[in-house]
């Protein structure tokens, strides 16, 4: 893995587990076993290289998100298939964890693709509530934005309420209980 890989993949780590002022470039090289000034090299430095890192997290929540939701299966097993899938959830969402912390929502610049990706997300969510509806597996009164604010919340919400117990159940038992409300009475 060549130096700025290195850089941005500590970076990413760090982040997920300190946040952004816990990151400091110190812990960044010593993770990444980068020399000292590799960063200042490859990066403008430390808001530059989390944005690098940002941006890659962002990206890989999508496509393990656009996985399991553009998978063949009816609408509901796609939902499904997204709130069951394998997570960290005693870590936490990688990016989620990013909205509590008051640098990255104070920089407009490190927020964008924060705020980017939740809103890619409920609109790929809407999109398969709505195609529900037309399928006639979901109510026709659901609104398919609503919905998907709500499957958002849930995960979200469930990694906040998991890490508060130190166990995975709370998240659990929050997607089993989506799951039976949105469950296709047909």
């Amino acid at each position: 893995m060549s130096t700025p890989e290195r850089l941005i993949e500590s970076t990413r780590e760090l982040l997920w587990e300190r946040g952004y002022v816990g990151t400091s470039p110190k812990a960044i090289l010593e993770r990444s076993g980068a020399g000292q000034g590799s960063m200042y090299h490859h990066f403008k430095g430390k808001p530059d290289l989390a944005l690098a890192a940002i941006r890659r997290t962002a990206e890989e929540l999508q496509a393990a998100a656009e996985a399991v939701l553009g998978a063949p299966g009816t609408p509901y097993e796609r939902i499904e298939g997204y709130l069951r899938r394998e997570r960290e959830v005693l870590r936490g969402c990688p990016v989620g964890r990013l909205t509590m912390d008051p640098e990255i929502v104070a920089s407009e610049e490190l927020r964008a693709p924060v705020d980017e990706t939740l809103d890619w997300l409920r609109e790929r969510l809407a999109g398969i509530v709505e195609e529900g509806k037309e399928q006639g597996q979901f109510a026709p009164a659901l609104d398919g934005e609503e919905i998907a604010a709500t499957i958002v919340a849930t995960v979200q919400g469930g990694y906040v309420l998991a890490r508060a117990s130190g166990s995975p159940a709370a998240f659990d038992t929050g997607v089993r209980g989506l799951l039976a409300l949105l469950r296709p009475t047909v």
